[in-house]
């Protein structure tokens, strides 16, 4: 049976980084917002590794949410650095930037982010486990959503911050990500420092990255002594399956893993060999290279949904929490109420903004991975470092 819920004039579907950025900077400006999120809690499920914050992006929308302080006094500056190694555990790039950590790209966890952007919220903007069914134009610009269940709200604006299989994308040109032949195998590494010093040292302070011949080996600094691990191969998609490999089967998939990296140096191979839990197979999607929409009334895109790209760029939260402030701050700057003229002429002067930018970090993330996860590896990836700094 269906139920209409109430709830606030601007709609934003995805309690992700980009979408609950964009909730606090409406409501820093008196601007009513709802938040929907599949999930049933912050803490349904992990947050993810860590993020670096750009001054130029991630860290515009924190000051723009009024909360840069707050963050700086959670992130690791220290977390900048990058090393990429060869096979054989050799040192080929260790960058440490000299940078203030307010001019440079700090890092912090994705759980601690987001725990810093829902508290600042007030209380009830996000609506657990609603889980977008369908978008129902009505006419006007405005959209019901239908939720698993059978409730639905209405709305005059939408915001699609729904991730990479984003509901809202599908009234808007219906562009799905494509596979970029690269997987990542995810693991993981607890209290690195004392129960795994020898991955601690190759990993360093923030992310280390060896590679060679379409594979890779990746380990990046989280708090608290935690380090994640992701085994990239250029590969089919149903890779595993094609062995004859249950994902769930922790050695099956450890064993397949360590016949890719045959030859490989044994303190790089531990990474593989040594991890706290079960692997987590993860293939990396991205959107075409330029990702556009047409304009619809009532109807926009910000983040993932609207320019999902490989994690390479170390982009895409930064892009995404720049979109919802950007998008938020015209909502705002046209003071006249939420009338569906004012929503439009800001949704306009958004994606006029996004729109040329996300193409930009996109087509730098897809030379990128292609670059890093590559025959030839390391050399693009260096030269790709060297054309940057």
């Amino acid at each position: 049976m269906n139920s209409s819920l109430e709830a606030a004039p601007i709609a934003v579907v995805g309690a992700g980084p980009g979408g609950l950025t964009c909730a606090r900077v409406l409501q820093n400006h008196g601007i009513a917002v709802t938040v929907y999120d599949l999930d049933a809690s912050a803490d349904a499920r992990p947050a993810g590794g860590s993020l670096d914050m750009h001054a130029d992006s991630g860290q515009v929308a924190l000051a723009a949410a009024g909360l840069l302080d707050a963050f700086r006094a959670l992130s690791r500056p220290e977390g900048q650095q990058v090393r990429v190694l060869g096979r054989d555990a050799s040192v080929l790039l260790d960058m440490v930037p000299d940078t203030a950590p307010e001019d440079g790209a700090p890092e912090i966890d994705r759980g601690q982010l987001r725990t810093l952007l829902l508290d600042s919220l007030a209380t009830g903007t996000v609506r657990w486990t609603h889980r977008v069914s369908d978008v129902e134009p009505l006419g006007g610009g405005a959209h019901r959503l239908h939720f698993a269940g059978g409730a639905s709200a209405d709305h005059p604006l939408v915001i699609g911050a729904d991730g990479a299989w984003s509901r809202v994308r599908g009234l808007l040109g219906g562009a799905v990500p494509d596979y970029t032949g690269v997987t990542f195998v995810e693991a993981y590494l607890d209290d690195a420092d004392r129960r795994h010093p020898h991955a601690a040292a190759l990993t360093g302070h923030g992310m280390m990255m060896a590679l060679h011949a379409n594979r890779g080996l990746i380990a990046q600094r989280n708090s608290g002594g935690h380090i994640r691990v992701y085994i990239a191969l250029r590969t089919e998609l149903d890779w595993y399956e094609k062995a004859g490999i249950d994902l769930a089967d922790t050695e099956r998939v450890r064993a397949a893993l360590l016949a890719e990296f045959t030859g490989w140096s044994p303190s790089l191979r531990g990474l593989i060999t040594d991890n706290d839990g079960p692997f987590v197979n993860r293939p990396i999607h991205a959107l075409p290279v330029p990702h556009t929409w047409p304009h619809t009334p009532g109807l926009t895109l910000l983040g993932d949904a609207a320019h999902l790209m490989s994690p390479f760029s170390g982009m895409g939260a930064n892009l995404a929490m720049l979109d919802g402030a950007d998008l938020a701050q015209a909502i705002a700057a046209r003071a006249d109420g939420p009338s569906a003229d004012h929503l439009d002429a800001a949704v306009r002067a958004y994606e006029d903004v996004t729109l040329p930018r996300s193409a930009e970090a996109a087509a730098g993330a897809a030379e990128a991975i292609a670059a890093a996860i590559a025959p030839d590896a390391p050399v693009g990836l260096l030269a790709h470092f060297a054309s940057r700094h």
